[in-house]
């Protein structure tokens, strides 16, 4: 890898996925931020950065998208959508929607750029996750067993696609109240509350707001996706964020 490289990210339109290709950027790679609706206020003017409009649940999006974007060196699939509800007012569609997106459109996005890689033994993926898969927070369920699928995927990929040297690694962020994660969780969630839970919920996102504990900032997940990227060596599994961080070392312990 160099600064002759391209990576593409998806999810760029705020948050992990815009500060990723802010540090990737900074480093003097080229970048290929995507977006469903790509917008041009978001980012600085670069001759090293194209912004790519991509839908990763629609096949055809992904098609024009790697069309368009030729050959790359990194895909980091950060796209996602939260949902923080109790399951049982959750409506099916919208956990398929969040199913859609954050696990088989990392699937739809690996295997589009995977002949590319394999042809030219050479390539990196990383799967943005959450450290919720690590340890399980209430209203998260639906969310979290998205990102543990996609946890699942990425280990076993990673042992089939080593015989063609290309590398496949995790990125686990902790809770991140500055981005819109709670905003997005919230727009599926919708007004499915049952009463039962409503002062568990209010509790809960209370919580989740708390400044005062140790959190995961932007920055730490864009170093994160950059070590993982361009570190050979760097472990399968990377948590991002003091929170993060923390809670894999107490799990490390006897």
């Amino acid at each position: 890898m160099s600064t002759n490289s391209t990576v593409l990210v998806t999810g760029c339109s705020s948050g992990f996925g815009l500060e990723t290709v802010r540090f990737f950027l900074e480093k003097g790679w080229r970048v290929i931020a995507t977006m469903r609706t790509p917008r041009e206020d978001l980012l600085p003017r670069s001759d090293r950065l194209r912004l790519l409009p991509l839908d990763v649940t629609d096949a055809d999006s992904i098609r024009h998208c790697i069309e368009a974007a030729g050959p790359i060196d990194a895909l980091v699939n950060n796209a996602g959508v939260g949902l923080l509800a109790p399951l049982e007012g959750i409506a099916l569609a919208n956990a398929r929607e969040v199913f859609e997106t954050n696990t088989l459109g990392t699937i739809a996005m690996t295997q589009a750029v995977l002949p590319q890689f394999r042809e030219r033994r050479a390539g990196v993926i990383v799967n943005v996750t959450s450290s919720v898969t690590l340890k399980s927070l209430p209203l998260l369920s639906v969310y979290t067993a998205s990102k543990a699928a996609v946890n699942a995927f990425t280990e076993s990929l990673a042992l089939e696609l080593a015989p063609f040297d290309v590398r496949v690694r995790l990125v686990l962020p902790g809770r991140s109240p500055t981005t819109s994660f709670g905003d997005n969780a919230r727009r599926l969630m919708g007004d499915s509350v049952p009463e039962a839970y409503a002062n568990f919920k209010d509790r809960v996102f209370a919580a989740l707001r708390d400044v005062a504990t140790p959190v995961t900032h932007t920055q730490d997940v864009a170093k994160a996706v950059w070590h993982a990227v361009t570190d050979p060596a760097a472990p399968m599994r990377m948590p991002a964020g003091a929170d993060a961080l923390a809670l894999a070392h107490s799990q490390a312990l006897p």
